[in-house]
């Protein structure tokens, strides 16, 4: 299933994500996405393993061309040059001449003059055809207005915490409304149990809602909520290093939920965000240094 993003070119719906994989555990997932169809990887500068995803495409066999990359600048890198030259770094951890889709991972808002300076340093990229296609990530609609007032080209994609329990209406709308396309990093729910991110959260896999429709299918709950992205036209890039996990959530595409089971999934939604929130200054975090090799 492929999604045509909005400079007309083509991005499979369903991605691997290796966000918090190890770099050693990182190449046999790629591996083994590839061999149960994935044709999608998302990485990203500040992951640390953008050199095990190129090896992990190269050990496949397949021709570069029929895998889709998508990674991200960090915000270290923003600023003009600094985000031409971190495409020099990612491409050659990758070990590719090209990008599918190179997006911004944070809005930054307390440098937002720096965030505007890399994404022109994308619109460069694109009209170089050193990328394929451009975007941002976790951007809220106040962010992509400011965006959009100072640069020419619509971002393709906005990758945005989204699964049941936090659905971001308002940041889908906007990115309805100008053509962009929501892509949901953690679409299965995993910030709501990853260790780490804080206490007393309720687990979105073992809600009884999603548990019961899955029976009704005979498919898990993370599969159930990988359909209900599919079907509503979003992009979803589940996170796994396990191959047997890999390939079950790549096996969505034999069922359908209908309209009253999407709503009920709809209906879940807390309005409660589980990782960072895009407004706030992490200045520890932003300024980790991404190696040049």
């Amino acid at each position: 299933m492929k999604l045509t993003l909005n400079n007309g070119i083509t991005m499979p719906a369903l991605g691997l994500g290796v966000f918090q994989s190890a770099p050693e555990k990182t190449t046999a997932a790629v591996e083994a996405a590839l061999a149960a169809g994935y044709r999608h990887i998302d990485t990203a500068a500040a992951y640390g393993n953008e050199r095990e995803v190129g090896e992990g495409i190269r050990n496949s066999g397949l021709d570069r061309s029929e895998v889709f990359i998508e990674t991200k600048v960090w915000v270290s890198d923003y600023g003009y040059a600094e985000t031409l030259h971190a495409w020099d770094k990612a491409t050659g951890k990758l070990g590719v001449d090209y990008l599918d889709l190179f997006i911004l991972h944070q809005p930054a808002p307390d440098r937002f003059e720096k965030t505007v300076a890399a994404y022109k340093a994308l619109e460069r990229l694109l009209a170089d055809g050193r990328v394929r296609a451009i975007g941002v990530s976790n951007f809220m609609p106040h962010h992509l207005e400011q965006l959009l007032a100072t640069t020419e080209i619509i971002p393709a994609v906005n990758q945005i915490e989204l699964h049941p329990y936090f659905t971001q209406p308002d940041v889908q709308a906007a990115d309805t409304e100008h053509g962009i396309l929501t892509q949901a990093w953690s679409p299965i729910g995993g910030i709501t149990f990853y260790p780490g991110w804080g206490e007393d959260r309720r687990n979105v896999m073992e809600d009884p809602t999603i548990t019961s429709i899955g029976q009704t299918h005979g498919k898990s709950p993370a599969q159930v909520m990988l359909r209900w992205h599919l079907q509503q036209g979003r992009s979803a890039i589940p996170k796994s290093s396990n191959p047997a996990r890999i390939a079950e959530n790549f096996d969505v595409f034999d069922f359908e939920l209908s309209a009253d089971e999407l709503a009920a999934v709809d209906a879940l939604d807390t309005g409660v965000r589980n990782g960072p929130d895009p407004d706030e200054a992490r200045e520890e975090r932003f300024a980790m240094v991404i190696p040049e090799a």
